[in-house]
């Protein structure tokens, strides 16, 4: 059996309760200074001009999430762990996420609201939201198939697209918010356990019980200087629809609570409560995680095995062998290193695109006769770079296919737990479409290959449909990446049998960010290390 926390304090009556004026109401609300966190000012569900980050007093949390972990098969090792927050409008839900995810210091997490998930409002709907006369705290008015197909891809790892809803319009935005799964995931809503199947992807559930007074006067705070609304308008909408939907559909759903929590984000002896607790799971998920990582020593294993028939290696001709001595060479000057990795680049990029799907095609010829010839056979072809150094293929790519799109990736190895993690994302509309050909200058491992092929995945792009070029291979990487996903197609213009225990490829060709763009690599680079990402 569970056991519900109910984590109780007392506390001081701070007014009289017969007392209805400004002043004493806002003495029952706790000032923003002693929160440490700043107030929260939106007119949509998603603020869309703000980055992904929620900024504590000691550190930055990625809040758009990233793909976790995967296995050597290219499989998810474990879902994320997903926190469900409910409680009445303006109880608090919000601040009781900050102050779990401050606490918590993972750096990778996922916020999602309820307040997304809002249906659109017909026109008759939207006049008498203009009056304030729609029942916006009403199970019927919220998408929950959508929420719930969004959770699940959300806890298995996928990207999702999450509509931004604006509040003064009360209507979705055109442009729909990508984010992706974590580690954590924190779900909050007013009815956040009214639906069966959202229950069941919830990992702990959590009730923000905060008293209606307090409620009342930050509601009213909120729609007044948030979202434009009058004082009547929200005490009319208050008793007609919030308070009853509170007492009918939200407070009951109270008892299906792992836990209570008066007084929301100052009750600290709740939130140490929850961590430890969210913590002791995160221990069992990291536990996985470091086994999965062994993957390496897997791929170790398949060395003396042949190289994976998906694999085409760039021919040794004379002159290939001749740019990688240049290349490889650290007397080589960068000048001379750019020149010839370009050249290289250009004949693999070349060689790339003899994999893509053609169709016979004639045409008829200047003096009148046909020529039976070939034409590319699919929609379209985008490239997708593995910043910095794949970033340095894309001119390549582009001298040789007109008008491609372009795509950029940033994958960093995080240094304390060895996973590769997102950091940056940005890829054409509708890539799902397409061939990609994936860009990376080396590949030692194959994990940052990996995860840009699982991210490529998510988006809906096939995977006999990814081409992955690289001007340097280590065999560890090869095989790496041909076992988790053997349909696509890997081309490169050498491979290098061995790796050291720095993950550097050997002989190699040292970091080659570094030598191309003239900065000086840390004494523990990696081969597949990026820059740090910008915002």
């Amino acid at each position: 059996r569970k056991t519900k926390y109910y984590i109780v304090s007392f506390v001081p009556t701070l007014c009289s309760p017969t007392s209805n004026s400004a002043g004493s109401l806002d003495r029952l609300l706790p000032s923003v200074s002693s929160t440490g966190l700043s107030p929260r000012k939106r007119t949509t569900s998603q603020c869309k001009s703000e980055p992904p980050l929620l900024r504590t007093s000691k550190r930055t949390i990625y809040t758009a999430g990233r793909p976790p972990w995967y296995n050597e098969h290219g499989t998810q090792s474990k879902d994320a762990f997903v926190i469900g927050l409910c409680g009445g409008s303006a109880s608090g839900k919000t601040t009781v996420a900050r102050k779990i995810i401050e606490a918590l210091d993972v750096p990778w997490v996922v916020l999602l609201s309820m307040d997304s998930f809002y249906k659109v409002l017909s026109p008759e709907e939207q006049t008498l939201a203009a009056s304030n006369d729609y029942n916006f705290d009403h199970p019927d008015a919220f998408d929950f198939d959508l929420l719930t197909h969004t959770l699940r891809k959300l806890k298995q790892g996928k990207s999702v697209k999450i509509p931004v809803y604006d509040f003064t319009t009360h209507g979705r935005q055109k442009e729909w918010k990508t984010v992706y799964g974590a580690s954590v995931i924190i779900f909050e809503g007013i009815m956040a356990f009214a639906d069966k199947k959202l229950l069941q992807l919830l990992d702990m559930k959590i009730f923000v019980d905060t008293d209606s007074d307090i409620r009342l006067v930050r509601r009213l705070r909120r729609d007044i200087t948030e979202r434009g609304r009058d004082i009547e308008g929200v005490i009319k909408q208050y008793n007609k629809f919030v308070k009853p939907a509170f007492e009918q559909y939200i407070e009951p759903t109270m008892r299906l609570a792992d836990i209570v929590v008066p007084r929301g984000g100052g009750n600290m002896v709740a939130i140490d409560l929850i961590v430890q607790h969210v913590h002791s799971q995160l221990e069992e998920v990291r536990e996985i995680t470091l086994t999965h990582l062994h993957a390496y020593s897997l791929a170790s294993a398949h060395q003396a095995q042949p190289l994976p028939q998906t694999l085409s290696v760039l021919e040794s001709t004379p002159q290939v062998r001749g740019m990688h001595t240049i290349i490889r060479n650290k007397e080589t000057s960068r000048d001379e290193f750019i020149f010839y990795s370009k050249r290289l680049m250009r004949l693999l990029i070349e060689r790339a695109l003899s994999f893509l799907p053609s169709q016979v095609h004639v045409v008829q010829t200047p003096q009148g006769e046909d020529y039976e010839g070939k034409t590319f056979h699919g929609k379209r072809i985008t490239g997708v770079s593995i910043l910095r150094a794949g970033e340095t293929m894309e001119p390549a790519l582009r001298a040789v296919c007109k008008d491609v799109r372009i795509g950029k990736i940033l994958i960093q190895t995080n240094q304390d737990t060895g996973e590769p993690e997102l950091h940056y994302l940005r890829l054409p509309k509708d890539i799902g479409e397409d061939h990609v050909i994936l860009m990376d200058c080396t590949v030692s491992t194959g994990a940052a290959a990996m995860m840009a092929v699982r991210v490529l995945l998510d988006h809906d792009v096939q995977e006999d449909k990814i081409l992955l070029v690289s001007l340097l291979m280590a065999e560890m990487g090869v095989h790496s990446v041909a076992y988790a996903f053997p349909q696509v197609k890997i081309i490169t213009t050498a491979v290098d049998k061995k790796v050291n225990d720095l993950f550097h490829i050997i002989p190699g060709i040292g970091n080659f960010g570094d030598r191309y763009f003239g900065t000086d690599a840390p004494p523990d680079w990696s081969d597949e290390e990026m820059d740090e990402p910008s915002y």
